[in-house]
């Protein structure tokens, strides 16, 4: 019988062959370590180790405001501050360095809000309002039907006002600080508390920097006003710390390389010049650790205060328009007929070069504690109010008519008043018989501006009878007026001004209404424009409060060099022939300086040589109180006046405007009343 062959195992190969793999695996492994260890160790070496810069900005003064004269109009107030700089604080850290900084200073929990308590409840207590969520609303979180932000709010809808009244004064008050920690942005300074920061509190705060990580004491600053409240509605305001950029300008801001909580300016002069005023911000390099750590810090730049502005504006000229301004109007105040009286304007200009000398604007409100009458600033109104300004623009009609051809230098056209049929009559203030270009200036006929209107809508005007003007008349007024300044924005360097309101009636009447001011309105500065244009012989001018731009000299009121000149600028010049403008200017001498003339008998015998032009309108009330009177708004009557001298070599032009200066017939003559004394004020300031 055949002997039966052992059967050979395979149990020793297959282990051999596994045991083989392992060691070619490890192999493998340990020739990978060891390239990446010479090829790429130093790389991530590098990486462990590495550094990130973090350059911190902190705020600089910002520029300050001289007059003309080079006096200080705005400046900066240092004051103690408390900042605090998140460099990747935890909440529970910044809680902790809170607590540490509320033994040391007093801060005020009034803009302590009920949403930060419960927030902070929330972060004191976590464990009490996890046990404000359900079963059921976990369940649901876990099956992710719910949010963190979900249950968050379930939460702070459940903290009761007992809970939140549970919390202490110390409390509270370590509250505020948190809040101002919090609201910052991580490696952007907030202030904590710069407000009464008492001496103590800086020193002790400083000598313990060490156990307060972020916090530091600093100077902030304030703005202030040398001579209180002149000119402040123009100088324009600040951010507060806690608004910091506007939510309206962000973007822009933003993308300057501006922090959020920034102050910067957010209206008129300290808007305009904000990139100037705002300066260059100290910089501070900080170095932290790949955890975020700070590891060390370093001083890139100490930063530089903005640049000055040096305004065209001598605070004295302005201090004495003003008060001219607010004696007169209170002393109207008491004549007949100006209940609505409430407010007046006065502005001067250079109108050579478009440098304002003076914006001056006064207004009457009633203090609403007291009920009593007070005088308030307001300067803005120059360019901000509009207003129909009467006979004033007349000069402007004469010369479109000129420019369209439908009149010439000696045109003569007669007094006689205009009737259009189905309306009652137009005329001049009285019969002034046969007149020229120049007479009608002088004597201010309205009926010398209703044939220029005519001509130029190429109407056929007869006693009585309709009468149709071309369809683009009004356009055609309009645009020579808007040559001058009238009806258009001046392009002063101030923000938010106004071009004034314009009619869209196309009838004849109204075309008339709008040739001798009755119809569209005009701001006190462009009035100042226009009669500028006229006294310069066509140029007109871009109007501007800044003078100079000038570097910065830190702890001084001194001026430092001149960084820009603000120059001249002609925006465009009257298209006229020779001849024409000296016939207005003739005009306009002859209103003031002859016999006859509507502002001679207010001017006689001054020595400055007045030129111009002298305004009545009746207008419709439309100040503060229109509510009162429903539909039917009571009639008023608008006065104004421009004016420059001398009349031969002008160096100064005005412009005057008295809205609402009375009712009914009896002229109280506000308008001269203001005019004369600025005028009188300002040559006798000169000459001194």
């Amino acid at each position: 019988m055949e002997k039966k062959k052992k059967k050979k195992s395979h149990f020793p190969f297959r282990l051999n062959l596994l045991f083989f793999s392992v060691f070619m695996l490890f192999s493998i492994l340990i020739l990978r370590l060891g390239f990446v260890q010479i090829v790429y160790g130093e790389n991530f070496k590098r990486e462990l180790e590495r550094k990130e810069d973090i350059t911190i900005n902190n705020p600089v003064p910002r520029g300050k405001m001289f007059d003309s004269k080079h006096r200080v109009i705005v400046d900066n107030v240092p004051k103690r501050a408390i900042t605090f700089t998140n460099m990747g604080a935890s909440q529970k850290e910044m809680l902790e360095t809170a607590e540490k900084l509320a033994q040391l200073i007093v801060k005020n929990p009034d803009k302590v809000t009920a949403r930060d308590k419960k927030d902070f409840w929330i972060l004191k207590n976590p464990e009490k309002a996890d046990t404000k969520i359900t079963e059921k609303e976990n369940a649901l979180f876990k099956a992710k039907k719910l949010k963190d932000n979900d249950l968050y709010k379930l939460k702070l809808d459940r903290i009761t006002e007992e809970e939140l009244s549970q919390f202490t004064p110390e409390e509270l008050e370590v509250l505020a600080i948190y809040r101002e920690f919090s609201s910052g942005y991580k490696f952007t300074p907030q202030i904590v508390k710069n407000e009464d920061v008492t001496p103590e509190e800086f020193a002790i705060v400083s000598e313990n920097l060490q156990m307060l990580p972020g916090v530091d004491t600093t100077t902030d600053w304030d703005r202030s006003y040398a001579f209180d409240q002149t000119l402040k509605s123009i100088l324009g305001n600040v951010t507060k710390t806690e608004e910091g950029l506007p939510a309206d300008r962000l973007d822009h801001f933003l993308s300057l390389g501006y922090n959020r909580n920034d102050r910067v300016g957010k209206s008129q002069l300290e808007l305009q010049y904000e990139d100037i005023l705002h300066g260059h911000k100290s910089k501070v390099k900080t170095v932290t650790d790949k955890q975020g750590n700070v590891i060390e810090t370093e001083v890139v730049s100490d930063g530089k205060r903005g640049k000055d502005l040096v305004l065209t504006v001598d605070m004295d000229l302005q201090m004495a328009v003003e008060k001219i301004i607010e004696e007169e109007l209170w002393a109207l105040k008491q004549t007949p007929n100006t209940a609505l009286l409430d407010r007046a304007y006065v502005v001067l200009m250079d109108p050579n070069n478009g440098a304002v000398l003076t914006m001056a604007g006064k207004r009457i409100i009633k203090n609403s504690e007291t009920g009593k009458l007070e005088m308030q600033d307001d300067a803005l109104g120059t360019i901000t109010t509009t207003y129909n300004v009467g006979s004033s623009v007349k000069g402007a009609t004469i010369l479109t008519g000129f420019k369209t051809g439908v009149i010439k230098p000696g045109t003569p056209i007669n007094d006689q008043g205009i009737k259009i049929k189905d309306t009652p009559i137009k005329q001049s203030y009285s019969y002034l018989g046969t007149l020229n270009d120049v007479d009608a200036l002088k004597l201010s006929s309205n009926v010398y501006m209703f044939h220029t209107a005519i001509r130029i809508g190429k109407g056929n005007y007869q006693f009585d009878q309709p009468l149709n003007l071309a369809s683009n008349t009004g356009e055609i007024i309009r645009n020579s007026f808007a040559s001058f300044g009238l009806g258009t924005r001046t392009g002063i360097d101030l923000p938010n001004e106004s071009s004034g309101l314009k009619g869209t009636s196309k009838l004849p009447g109204h075309i008339m209404d709008l040739v001798i001011g009755q119809y569209d309105t005009y701001s006190p500065m462009q009035l100042a424009q226009y009669i500028s244009t006229i006294a310069n012989g066509g140029n007109r001018m871009k109007p501007h409060i800044v003078k100079e731009i000038r570097e910065p000299i830190d702890d001084t009121d001194q001026l430092g060099p001149v960084f820009q000149e603000i120059q001249p600028t002609v925006l465009n010049t009257i298209d006229t022939q020779p001849g024409w403008m000296e016939r207005v200017q003739l005009g306009f001498r002859k209103v003031y300086q002859e016999p006859g003339g509507t502002a001679f008998r207010r001017f006689a015998g001054v020595s400055y040589s007045p030129a111009g032009k002298t305004g009545t309108a009746e207008a419709f009330y439309d100040g503060p109180e229109r509510a009162k009177f429903g539909k039917e708004p009571p009639p008023v009557m608008n006065l104004s006046l421009v004016t420059y001298a001398p009349s031969s070599n002008p160096d100064v032009a005005m412009a005057v405007i008295v809205p609402w200066a009375y009712q009914g017939t009896t002229d109280n003559g506000a308008n001269f009343r203001i005019g004369r004394r600025v005028m009188d004020t300002y040559f006798e300031m000169k000459k001194n």
